[in-house]
């Protein structure tokens, strides 16, 4: 593989102003595409999280979370599903429309599902329009590089923002598995490929997921759009965790990407089972729990 050249630091010399940062600014107005370019520019890196309802959003946007994604891994993580493939529009409009209500503040892209956009630009131009219309989300994202630029561009012309998604794409699971992307010479100047053609189509940022990271490191420097990694490094513009993954909700082993802030799991299962115990001891409800 041909040697990749380090991410450069594009915050040296720079004095950013605080009060304009993603995260921590004092900003209160919906945070736009804008904002997400002159974060670029200013060499500031960001969070993003996923969520998929109006309490946990909420909880988000309080912490100053600026960019929100309502993903199809709701699929896995909400809606008992296997992967993302089954995710339908209807689902996806659905949940959209609850994080937008339950935020204020942050940037909410709403995930095109597998089938709503794959047949071209009309159709992906009918299923975003659903999600801006009826869910309000500021933009949306779609998987797919050099295939899905008709889709971005028409999207784009139409006045819709798009984050475009390359390296491993859950939606083709079927064909592509849940591998590595980009390892060896050729496939990584296909995802180098994949990541300017969604630039050029229009696309606001790129999410690179389970890529090398000296490949991330060498996408982020040669963009001008910002880059969103979720196993690709350390060098990528801004950093994206499944939220259930991050706070310990899930079961099981994790992706090695995964850093987990909090074990969720065990605190609300010890919270049911101290419920459940109360209530068959006779101890739940007491007076002060009780109307009179």
């Amino acid at each position: 593989m041909t040697q990749l050249s380090p991410a450069l630091n594009q915050s040296a010399g720079r004095s950013p102003d605080s009060s304009k940062a993603l995260y921590g600014g004092k900003g209160t107005r919906r945070i736009t595409v804008r904002d997400i370019s002159a974060a670029k520019e200013r060499g500031e890196k960001w969070p993003m999280l996923t969520a998929y309802d109006a309490m946990t959003a909420s909880v988000f946007d309080e912490a100053g979370i600026p960019v929100m994604l309502v993903g199809d891994s709701a699929g896995n993580c909400h809606l008992g599903y296997e992967t993302t493939v089954p995710v339908t529009l209807d689902e996806m409009t659905m949940l959209s429309a609850a994080v937008v209500r339950g935020t204020s503040r942050a940037l909410i892209v709403g995930d095109l599902p597998f089938g709503s956009y794959q047949e071209g630009p009309v159709q992906a131009l009918r299923s975003a329009t659903r999600l801006v219309k009826e869910a309000g989300v500021g933009a949306v994202k779609l998987e797919g590089g050099e295939r899905s630029h008709s889709q971005i561009e028409l999207l784009v012309e139409s006045g819709i923002p798009v984050m475009a998604h390359v390296g491993l794409t859950p939606q083709s699971v079927n064909t592509m598995g849940y591998r590595v992307q980009g390892r060896g010479e050729e496939a990584a100047q296909q995802l180098l490929r994949d990541a300017k053609a969604v630039q050029d189509a229009g696309a606001f940022a790129v999410v690179l997921e389970l890529v090398p990271a000296e490949l991330a490191a060498e996408v982020t420097r040669v963009l001008h759009i910002p880059t969103i990694g979720i196993g690709a490094g350390p060098d990528t513009d801004a950093q994206v965790l499944v939220w259930t993954d991050m706070l310990g909700l899930t079961a099981g082993k994790m992706p090695r990407f995964v850093k987990q802030y909090a074990d969720l799991r065990s605190v609300m299962g010890d919270a049911a089972k101290a419920f459940a115990e109360d209530v068959v001891g006779g101890t739940f409800p007491e007076n002060e729990h009780s109307v009179h």
